[in-house]
C-alpha cells in the first residue's frame, strides 16, 4: 500500500502538482487525427486539469492552444476556423496554430495590437492517427512518440478511445494487473464475449517484474502441468502505456496473424482520465472489426462526448441474469468491465487501506517508478521513458514447456526491429 501523502503525489495531475510536472515531460495522446479536419469544427480538450481547443488549419495542420480568446475570454470552441486561424465569434480576433493573434478587425489600425497578443500553445505530433501533444517545458522536450503502432500501415492498426470517470492511475493500474482477466473477464462454457481457455484453465500465477530505461517488462507465467507453463508478456513504458499480446488463442495455438494491444491512461484532470485503446498486427491487415472490443466501439460510445453508453450512471447496465448463467460480471464487453471495477472505487481510490499480493508486483513497481520519477524531475533530470528506448517494443505470449525461462525464450521477440522504415519481426538489442 502506500500512504495517503503518497496517493496524493501519484493522483494530482494540475497545473504545479508533483505529478503533474512529471507527466508534462512526456508526449501525450490528445485526440483521433479523424477527429478535425481541415476548416472543420474545433475540438474541446482538457489535459492535466488545462481547457484547451484543437483545430486543424486550411493547410492541415493541427493548433492546440487556450480554449479562451485573450480579449475578452469567449471559447475558441465556437469560433470560426477559416482561412488558415481560428476567429472568435465575439469580437472576430483570430489565431494560427501557434496562438499568435493575426487579425483584430474591430480596432482601428493605430490601435491594432495583434502582435503583443498570444495564447499559450504547445508543441503537436501527428503520427499513427493520433494527435499528440507535449505540455511540459519546452528545453525538455522528449523524442517523438515512434510506438511500433505508429510505424505500421494504416491498414494494421486500429484505434479508440473512451472517457473513464475516475482518476488516471485506477486505469493505468487496472491495465498492468495481469491476473484479473482470469476472473473479470471470464465467461462461461458456450457464452459470447469473455475469456476462456487458459486463463481459466490456470487462474493463479507469478508475476515477474524486470526494470528497463523505459519502465518495465513483466511476464504472468501461469503453471499448466506437464504441458509447462503460460506466458504472457507485457511492457509498461512510463508513465501511462501498456502494451500486451493477442497472439494465441485460449488452447495455445497460434492465431491467423500476431497482434499487440496496447492502452494510454490520459489523464483529463484529477477525475477523469481518457482511455485510448490500441492494436497492430505484425502480419497481414487487420480487419475493420477485428479485435475491436465489442463495448467499446462506435456503437457503444458516445463519438462526441466519448462517454460510453455503458457508464457508472447506469450500473454499466450490468445483467444479473448473465451473470449467475454466462459471464463472470454480466458486463458486457473486455474493457467496459475494466471501467466498470476502477470507477466502482470511487473518483480516487484510498490506497492507504489496500492489502497487496504477489500477482501485484506489476502495480506496486509502478507507483514506486512514478514516485521516483517525480523525484527527479523535481531534481531537475529526466524520467524514465522520456527517451526513444522504447521505440521497438513488442509483447509476446506463448505455452513454454516445462523448465523453459520465458526470458531465454521471449525476449528477443519483445524488441522488434525496423529496417527500411519498416516494421519486421527481427529482434534487435534489448533495452533495460
Amino acid at each position: 500500500m502506500v500512504s495517503l501523502t503518497e496517493n496524493e503525489l501519484l493522483t494530482r495531475v494540475g497545473p504545479g502538482t508533483p505529478m503533474g510536472d512529471t507527466l508534462r515531460r512526456y508526449w501525450m495522446p490528445a485526440l483521433l487525427s479523424w477527429e478535425i479536419e481541415a476548416d472543420g469544427s474545433p475540438v474541446r480538450l482538457r489535459l492535466l486539469g488545462e481547457n484547451l481547443v484543437a483545430f486543424r488549419n486550411t493547410s492541415g495542420t493541427v493548433g492546440i492552444l487556450d480554449e479562451f480568446c485573450a480579449h475578452r475570454r469567449a471559447s475558441l470552441f465556437i469560433g470560426r476556423n477559416e482561412d488558415d486561424g481560428l476567429r472568435c465569434v465575439f469580437h472576430g480576433w483570430k489565431y494560427d496554430v501557434h496562438g499568435n493573434c493575426v487579425d483584430m478587425p474591430n480596432e482601428l489600425p493605430e490601435f491594432d495590437i495583434k502582435e503583443k497578443i498570444h495564447l499559450r500553445t504547445y508543441p503537436v505530433v501527428e503520427q499513427g492517427g493520433v494527435v499528440w501533444a507535449y505540455l511540459g517545458p519546452k528545453e525538455h522536450q522528449p523524442p517523438p512518440p515512434n510506438f511500433e503502432f505508429t510505424q505500421v500501415p494504416e491498414t494494421h492498426r486500429h484505434a479508440t478511445k473512451v472517457i473513464e470517470e475516475c482518476n488516471w492511475l485506477q486505469g493505468l493500474e487496472g491495465g498492468i494487473d495481469s491476473i484479473h482477466s482470469s476472473f473479470l473477464h471470464r465467461r462461461f462454457a458456450g457464452a459470447g464475449g469473455g475469456i476462456t481457455g487458459l486463463r481459466v484453465k490456470s487462474t493463479a500465477g507469478m508475476l515477474e517484474v524486470e526494470p528497463t530505461t523505459y519502465g518495465y517488462r513483466y511476464a504472468s507465467v501461469r503453471p499448466l502441468g506437464e504441458e509447462g507453463n503460460f506466458v504472457r508478456t507485457y511492457h509498461y513504458v512510463m508513465p501511462f502505456t501498456q502494451v500486451r499480446a493477442h497472439q494465441i488463442d485460449g488452447h495455445g495455438a497460434p492465431l491467423p496473424r500476431p497482434i499487440v494491444n496496447g492502452h494510454w491512461w490520459v489523464p483529463v484532470d484529477d477525475e477523469n482520465t481518457m482511455v485510448f485503446n490500441w492494436s497492430y498486427s505484425m502480419g497481414a491487415a487487420l480487419g475493420p472489426d477485428e479485435n475491436d472490443d465489442e463495448a467499446n466501439g462506435p456503437r457503444a460510445v458516445d463519438q462526441k462526448t466519448f462517454r460510453s453508453y455503458r457508464n457508472k450512471d447506469n450500473n454499466w447496465l450490468q445483467d444479473r441474469t448473465v451473470q449467475r448463467y454466462e459471464t463472470f460480471t454480466g458486463i458486457v464487453g473486455i474493457n467496459t468491465q475494466d471501467r466498470a471495477v476502477q470507477e466502482s472505487m470511487g473518483p480516487i481510490v484510498d490506497r492507504s487501506l489496500e492489502h497487496l499480493g504477489q500477482t501485484d508486483r506489476a502495480v506496486i513497481q509502478a507507483r514506486k517508478m512514478l514516485l521516483d520519477a517525480i523525484r527527479v524531475v523535481e531534481d531537475g533530470g529526466t524520467p524514465p521513458g522520456a527517451d526513444d528506448t522504447y521505440y521497438t517494443v513488442r509483447a509476446i505470449e506463448r505455452v513454454l514447456p516445462p523448465g523453459v525461462q520465458w526470458q531465454d525464450a521471449l525476449l528477443a521477440e519483445m524488441y522488434g526491429a525496423k529496417q527500411n522504415g519498416r516494421v519486421t519481426e527481427t529482434a534487435a538489442t534489448k533495452p533495460g
